[in-house]
């Protein structure tokens, strides 16, 4: 092999040790990258989900930590997937059970909420956490568009009395939208669910022993 021929050997070994280097040290970039931006949703993810449930039963009463404190239940009265039942506690006694999410399809897509329920069966209250509704008509179910979703809060199966779980067009006592109807009616129906469950399964809910690895932040 003459000289010529040795030293252009030399130039693409130097060439392509270059370009594993850059291309070890991309792939590392990437990674670091993405494994802090995973990170940064995750903890805005739990950030968002606390503020929700905070909303609900507030943080000051609550002592143990939510997040560990939490099962996974299959409930097809709530939603057709599983849903996840936090569990709050005062002192090491029941306080409330954050079901999410429950879900019923809408006018244009399933609507997913957040609900509290305190021990004593009243709502601590009701968050939509996502929904496909009608801008300007089915849209207010949402707490940023109107209180509507406020009402709930207090309420309990004897107050009103079940029969009046409904919208005033039904007969019950919750108001529904001009136009729109379905939405309201759907929330109405899942928070009964919910109430109707929990007062059936309150003391299972609350004896089951916790997930051993719950999610860091919830996903929902």
């Amino acid at each position: 092999m003459d000289e010529r021929t040795r030293q252009m050997l030399r130039e693409i070994l130097l060439s392509a040790t270059v370009l594993g280097v850059f291309g070890i040290l991309g792939a590392a970039l990437v990674a670091f990258t993405w494994s802090a931006t995973a990170e940064r949703i995750a903890l805005n993810e739990r950030e968002m989900f606390l503020r929700n449930v905070y909303k609900l039963v507030p943080r000051e009463e609550i002592t143990n930590d939510l997040l560990k404190d939490v099962i996974t239940i299959e409930a097809p009265t709530l939603s057709d997937a599983p849903v996840k039942v936090y569990r709050a506690r005062r002192n090491g006694q029941p306080l409330a059970l954050i079901f999410s999410p429950v879900q019923r399809p809408g006018y244009a897509g399933p609507i997913r909420l957040m609900v509290g329920v305190r021990a004593d069966g009243t709502l601590g209250g009701v968050r939509v956490l996502s929904h496909s509704e009608t801008p300007g008509l089915g849209d207010k179910i949402d707490e940023e568009k109107s209180d509507w979703i406020l009402g709930f809060s207090g309420r309990s199966l004897d107050d009103p009395p079940l029969e009046k779980w409904k919208v005033k067009k039904d007969g019950g006592v919750f108001d529904q939208f001009t136009g729109a109807t379905i939405t309201p009616r759907k929330v109405v129906a899942a928070v009964t669910d919910t109430l109707l469950y929990f007062r059936k399964e309150k003391e299972r809910l609350f004896a089951l022993p916790a997930e051993e690895n719950p999610p860091n932040a919830p996903k929902h």
